[in-house]
């Protein structure tokens, strides 16, 4: 009886040291399946992840991380959590790097036009991580009264780093950047 009980438990300990070892092959797999999409086509024209070329946004205030735009625009005062970041990664086209993973040097001619022409524009962490990059001042960015856009053509496939207020709805992330105000 008490060899069953020891072979029983020992084939139990067995069982858990298989899961355990298939659970960390997969959890290796999966961190090595993410990253930056075609990574060797095409560095980036300025800056590296060390030293970005630009800094972009003003940064935001934990105690506040919205415009007061924002906050009178959104429903009941209640807009979607914010957490102020400063995240450093490429710029890049967002259409044409979710079809075709381009990015980088080799496209920046091609990113630069689809978004002077309204594709979305997005950053793209060392991690491989995604982030699409708004004006965050509500009124004015639904009013054309904001700049960020050019900025943004004008660092197309530079490093630089990003200041702004995070969002994350549903896998989906965004920056909204402040600080781009056209003068009137």
């Amino acid at each position: 009886m008490i060899r069953r009980l020891r072979a029983n438990q020992s084939f139990r300990v067995a069982k858990a040291l298989v899961l355990v070892c298939l659970l960390a092959g997969v959890s290796v797999a999966a961190v090595k399946g993410s990253g930056i999409l075609f990574p060797e086509w095409s560095g980036p024209t300025a800056g590296d992840y060390d030293k970005p070329t630009a800094d972009m946004g003003q940064k935001a205030r934990a105690g506040r991380p919205w415009s007061v735009t924002t906050m009178a625009s959104s429903i009941e005062g209640k807009p979607i959590e914010g957490k102020p970041v400063s995240v450093v990664g490429e710029v890049i086209d967002l259409s044409c790097y979710l079809q075709v993973g381009k990015h980088g040097d080799k496209h920046r001619d091609c990113g630069q036009k689809c978004a002077a022409n309204g594709q979305p524009i997005g950053l793209l962490a060392e991690d491989g991580t995604v982030y699409m990059l708004i004006d965050e001042e509500h009124d004015q960015r639904r009013d054309g009264l904001t700049n960020f856009r050019k900025q943004a053509i004008e660092h197309m496939a530079h490093i630089v780093r990003v200041n702004g207020t995070l969002t994350q709805v549903d896998g989906q992330n965004a920056l909204y950047v402040q600080g781009y105000l056209k003068k009137q």
